[in-house]
């Protein structure tokens, strides 16, 4: 069976609201231009350097200590509501 065979199959066994959902999701994913342009871009294959492993670090000790921005807060934050 192909791919879209089985595409197909999956998609005819969806209840209309699981399709509304993928089909949202799927025109996203085919019309945004980051996405195409994250799909072919290379693997970052350099090591990371002393800066960007101690931001790491840091980042990674305030979610851990609860200071984490949710989604929701970023996006008022950078006003995309």
């Amino acid at each position: 069976m192909t791919t879209k065979e089985r595409l197909h199959k999956l998609v005819d066994e969806l209840s209309e609201q699981e399709a509304e959902t993928a089909l949202v999701i799927v025109e996203r994913r085919r019309d945004d231009p980051m996405l195409g342009a994250l799909a072919v871009a290379p693997d970052d294959d350099e090591p990371a350097g002393a800066d960007e492993d101690a931001g790491a670090d840091e980042a990674l000790a305030a979610y851990q200590r609860g200071e984490a921005v949710g989604s929701e807060e970023l996006r008022r934050e950078l006003d995309l509501d």
